[in-house]
């Protein structure tokens, strides 16, 4: 499905309209939250109405609704302000698009290496799991120093949409063997292309610009077996 939080990123704060509910959760007409998925947490935020306010704490995906789940059990009707927590927001679009630059690096450094996994935390932190048969752990981390050049050159992350056909063909741009956003229901996928690096298939939110993220360190490499590494890294603020 096309989320509002795709076309309006930097829109957090929006009135909008009740068009489901139960006790507990509610449908939006248009909602700025971003309900998670793809190793990205949920936006946190809350849902003000006329008789009171409630926190989102969670979000329940049908095949044409999302449910925003709340923290009490009130039934809300009419109009109601959804607001997502603006520095949340901010510290996954810029993990999310750190992973990007790092996956980015090592496809290219390790022969096409795709993704087993990623899992971005809500300290800042982030891991991402690469299958990189006999990688030199000491190759891995060196990929800081070029992270962090790429985040100063405050490159242009830009956003679009191919066919399902066409991104399967091509190499690299469906590059996790775990995790690819789902089709739109016109056929198409999500592409979120940092301008002159790389482009691949990914259903989260991202800054505009790199550098919009602060740098990043890697804390640590894991062997998760024969083939795969674990690459740890955080925001270095």
């Amino acid at each position: 499905m096309h989320l509002y939080c795709h076309e309006h990123p930097e829109q957090l704060t929006l009135e909008t309209e009740i068009v489901d509910a139960q006790p507990g959760k509610v449908v939006l007409a248009q909602s700025p939250f971003y309900p998670g998925g793809g190793g990205q947490l949920a936006d946190q935020g809350v849902i003000r109405w006329r008789g009171g306010v409630a926190k989102v704490v969670g979000f329940e995906l049908t095949a044409d609704k999302v449910w925003h789940l709340l923290d009490q059990p009130s039934e809300i009707d009419g109009r109601i302000e959804a607001a997502v927590d603006a520095p949340f927001r901010r510290m996954m679009r810029q993990l999310h698009t750190d992973t990007h630059i790092l996956n980015a690096l090592v496809f290219q450094a390790f022969d096409g290496a795709l993704v087993t996994g990623v899992q971005m935390a809500d300290d800042g932190t982030a891991r991402m799991d690469f299958d990189v048969p006999g990688a030199d752990n000491d190759r891995l981390r060196a990929l800081e120093g070029p992270i962090n050049d790429l985040i100063r050159q405050d490159i242009p992350v830009k956003i679009d949409y191919v066919p399902v056909h066409e991104a399967q063909a091509q190499r690299g741009l469906i590059r996790s063997r775990s995790v690819a956003p789902p089709p739109t229901p016109d056929g198409t996928i999500r592409i979120v292309e940092i301008v002159g690096l790389d482009r691949q298939a990914c259903g989260g939110t991202h800054l505009a610009s790199t550098g919009q993220s602060p740098a990043v360190r890697i804390l640590k490499i894991d062997n998760k077996g024969r083939h795969n590494r674990r690459v740890r890294l955080s925001l270095a603020e």
